[in-house]
């Protein structure tokens, strides 16, 4: 499945991509632990839980598969053992 994006002049379409990287639901995650406490201390209340993850944006042309954005993000992005990741490809302008 090819992914379609917007037209630079006549030939190159560009596709904006997001990969949003997270730890997985079971893992301790400090970082965000650390900005709940945070948060109190700073006179925010309500806030009962933060996860802290990664967010990559690639501008890719129309040759690159969904795949081969997926097979990037389970290989280079992402250490699927410890992190979930999710590929959004953005519409075109």
């Amino acid at each position: 499945m090819q992914i379609s994006g917007r037209k630079i002049g006549e030939e190159e379409t560009v596709v904006h991509v997001v990969v949003n990287v997270m730890p997985k639901a079971e893992i301790l995650d400090p970082q965000g632990q650390a900005v709940v406490r945070a948060l109190g201390r700073i006179g925010v209340t309500g806030v009962t839980d933060v996860r802290q993850g990664k967010r990559f944006e690639l501008e890719v042309d129309s040759s690159v598969s969904r795949e081969d954005i997926e097979k990037v993000a389970e290989t280079l992005l992402a250490n699927t053992v410890i992190e979930d990741f999710e590929v959004i490809v953005e519409a075109g302008e």
